[in-house]
């Protein structure tokens, strides 16, 4: 019985005695008894009290210790977890942890099989990168991370199929669930041809490993820099590239802090299992010029050629596509396609005249889209299965429709919009002298029109290289072309956009590390569908110690391979500096082959342009001033063209003449308000 119950058992007791209710000295000695019992026992439970509480805060700091102690757990497998897949841990860089994929025994049955349907013609190229890919497969070395999993050149002419059929292989491998992934990343290797692209080169080259996908492709490796070459070649053979600089990771991108102990620098980069695939059009012996023998011989076993294509591959691969054609038609336009070897024909030599194989398919799309045109511009739907024949003649295509006149079918897509020509041109015309530049700037134009109906007409197409550089002193126009040729280009359909963005040395490099490249790139994104003028761009290169304008030059570079088909870039500067500029990558000549040179104005030149300026602003110059304004721009001219500014020098002119002519007007109420004199200009 607990003290308490004692207690109570105790005082109903006492006060249930009638002897102690007769005598109240028992009684009050009985009162006195039950207060400092009671006292005693308010003292014991107050301490009963503190004794639970002290407990219960012993078992909350225990509990809060051991969620503590979990959390801590937790968060640090979590954290060595993102070290390692970051590469950080151990100061290496590595691809992210691999997913469970098929034992050293996958099944590669009918894969090779399956792949030849899709690429017909390259038999025995399929079978040898199917092969390749089984390789480490059968050797046991599947599951070895800490090498490249496989190397393989895929090797042949232009435009038969190896892109395509690597692709279509890794798909096939990707749906077996062999391959954990059927994406492919490819690093165009011509896009780092010196040392100044280095930290470019090592970026997307550790984007590539740290990708999901389980093959790098390497393409145009002529076009590198030969100390990148060495770096891939050791990383392909030994697994790991030791880097000659430290490197942190910022926001998923490599910073080079040169060699600061800095906590978790990277000091190296793996293969991480993943095939390596290097591409060419020439066999081992260019590729052992190019890497050496040790390369070669590591990976000579998975060389994988095609061959030309027969014209019987061709004849196939022109059915399967106009079999598509004719389910796509009839699926979608109701019209039941037949056609003969005639038109097989056409198709077939569609090949190699743009990219290959691709434009066997791209004349399939344009053909489909002038059948839909037809359809759309029928009186009525026509029924579903009305024949329809497809023919060929003099390199054109025709189709006669349930019996009815042949129709020219590419002659039924709509003209594409070309804008006011005639506009642009009388702008260009109205160019005071540049009679050179001029001529080049129409001569682009036509090419580009030339092309195009190549284009149209199923002929080869020759790809036309719109980058320029602009050279010559200031105020000799080039700004003013620039804005013209933009204009030009986009009425005649060169450009979807047309737009011109200008900008300068402070537009493209950043303030501060890691800022310049994505700033280039807003400006590069900004400027897709027309024209980016970069004015006085020799200003990016300060030399070797510039590393923000190296770093802006790279990254221009690589944005104009990126989007070769969709900007037109033009360097505009003084003629020395700007050849010293081109010097500062390797890359820069080749992508600007089109240089033209911006003469000073002679002083006839600078007369009109004079006069033009006076007529936009509702003044005109006396006959008067010809013969001394004349001679007064051919002798500044003489002097120094480049500090006098050419055209802007006659604007200078005119404005002070205009200032000189309302002091005149104040003295003479009754001169001419339009008309300006000799005396106007400071001829000193």
């Amino acid at each position: 019985m607990s003290l308490e119950d004692q207690y109570d058992a105790w005082v109903r007791g006492l006060m249930g005695g009638s002897r102690y209710a007769a005598n109240p000295q028992a009684a009050q000695a009985t009162s006195d008894a039950m207060q400092e019992m009671q006292a005693q026992l308010d003292a014991l439970t107050a301490a009963q009290k503190r004794q639970k509480s002290a407990a219960a805060a012993v078992d909350a700091v225990q509990k809060v210790g051991r969620e503590t102690a979990e959390h801590v757990r937790q968060m640090s497998s979590e954290l060595t977890q993102s070290l390692k897949q970051d590469g950080l841990l151990g100061g290496t860089v590595a691809a992210p942890a691999p997913k469970p994929t098929a034992t050293d025994r996958a099944d590669f049955s009918g894969v090779a099989d399956k792949v030849k349907t899709q690429v017909l013609g390259q038999d025995a190229f399929v079978t040898a990168v199917v092969k390749a890919f089984r390789r480490p497969f059968v050797l046991g070395t599947a599951a070895d991370t800490d090498h490249a999993k496989n190397l393989m050149l895929l090797c042949g002419p232009e435009g038969t199929g190896r892109h395509y059929a690597l692709r279509c292989v890794v798909e096939e491998l990707a749906a077996r669930g062999i391959l954990r992934s059927a994406s492919i990343e490819t690093l165009d290797l011509s896009l780092y041809p010196g040392p100044a692209q280095e930290k470019l080169f090592l970026q997307d080259l550790y984007a590539a490993l740290q990708s999901d996908a389980e093959v790098l492709a390497f393409d145009h490796y002529q076009g590198c820099a030969a100390n990148y070459l060495n770096m891939l070649a050791t990383l392909a053979i030994d697994g790991n590239l030791a880097l000659s600089s430290r490197y942190v990771l910022q926001r998923g991108i490599l910073v080079d802090v040169g060699t600061a102990l800095a906590p978790g620098a990277v000091g190296e980069l793996q293969a991480g299992g993943k095939y390596f695939v290097f591409f060419s059009r020439k066999g081992e012996d260019a590729l052992a010029e190019t890497f050496g023998a040790r390369f070669v011989d590591a990976i000579a076993g998975d060389i994988c050629r095609t061959q030309p294509f027969t014209p019987e591959a061709l004849a196939a691969v022109a059915a399967r596509e106009l079999n598509y054609l004719a389910q796509r038609v009839r699926k979608q336009c109701g019209l039941a396609l037949t056609m003969g070897s005639d038109v097989r024909d056409l198709l077939a030599s569609q090949y190699g005249k743009t990219s290959g194989m691709q434009a066997m398919r791209d004349y399939g799309n344009t053909v489909y889209r002038a059948i839909a045109e037809y359809v759309l511009d029928s009186d009525s739907v026509p029924a579903d299965g009305t024949p329809a024949l497809l023919s060929a003649r003099d390199n054109r295509l025709y189709m006669t429709v349930n019996g009815g006149e042949p129709l020219d079918l590419l002659a039924l897509l709509p003209q594409q919009y070309r804008g006011d020509v005639d506009a642009v041109e009388a702008e260009l015309s109205a160019i005071v002298g540049l009679d050179e530049v001029k001529d080049y700037v129409r001569g682009i134009a036509k090419n580009v029109q030339a092309q195009q109906r190549r284009k149209a007409q199923g002929l080869q197409v020759a790809d036309v290289n719109m980058h320029m550089i602009f050279t010559g002193n200031p105020g000799t126009g080039k700004t003013t072309i620039a804005r013209i040729l933009s204009k030009y280009l986009k009425a005649i359909g060169a450009l979807r956009g047309g737009q011109l963005v200008e900008v300068t040395r402070a537009d493209l490099v950043g303030r501060y590390v890691g800022h310049t490249a994505p700033l280039t790139n807003t400006v590069i994104q900004s400027a897709l569908g027309g024209v980016l003028f970069i004015d006085e761009a020799y200003s990016l290169y300060r030399g070797g110690e510039d590393s923000f304008g190296l770093e802006a030059i790279d990254t221009l570079v690589k944005g104009i391979e990126d989007h070769r088909n969709d900007l037109v870039v033009i360097l505009a500067g003084y003629t020395k500096e700007m050849e010293l500029f081109l010097g500062a990558n390797s890359g820069l000549a080749s992508r600007f082959p089109n240089q033209i040179e911006f003469p000073d104005y002679t002083g006839a030149e600078l007369y009109r342009i004079t006069l033009s300026l006076a007529k936009s602003k509702g003044y005109a110059l006396d006959d008067s001033c010809r013969a001394p304004l004349t001679a007064w721009f051919d002798c500044k001219q003489a002097e120094d063209a480049a500090t006098n500014g050419n055209g802007r020098m006659a604007r200078n002119a005119l404005e002070k003449a205009i200032l000189n002519q309302s002091k005149r007007l104040i003295a003479d109420p009754n001169a001419s308000l339009e008309l300006l004199l000799p005396g106007d200009f400071e001829l000193d």
